[in-house]
């Protein structure tokens, strides 16, 4: 079953308190989604580091739940 928008939404919000977040549905098919999220938490933080960050805090939903997930990431000014 895939995921809801707002569950997404709701569980990057509890990791990332302060984040600006934008989930698109990319095929309308509820399965394929982009998320651009800006945070202070990935202030000095790789890329690679941001997304592992983000993956953590899906808490194993990612490739199960939600099949398919595109991040663009960057640390708030």
């Amino acid at each position: 079953m895939p995921m809801a928008i707002l569950d997404i939404q709701t569980m990057l919000l509890e990791a990332f308190p302060d984040a600006e977040i934008e989930i698109i549905d990319l095929a309308g098919d509820g399965d394929h989604y982009k998320a651009v999220i800006k945070s202070s938490a990935f202030a000095g933080l790789s890329r690679v580091k941001q997304h592992q960050a983000v993956y953590a805090a899906l808490k194993g939903k990612m490739g199960g739940e939600l099949h398919a997930l595109a991040l663009e990431t960057s640390a708030k000014e």
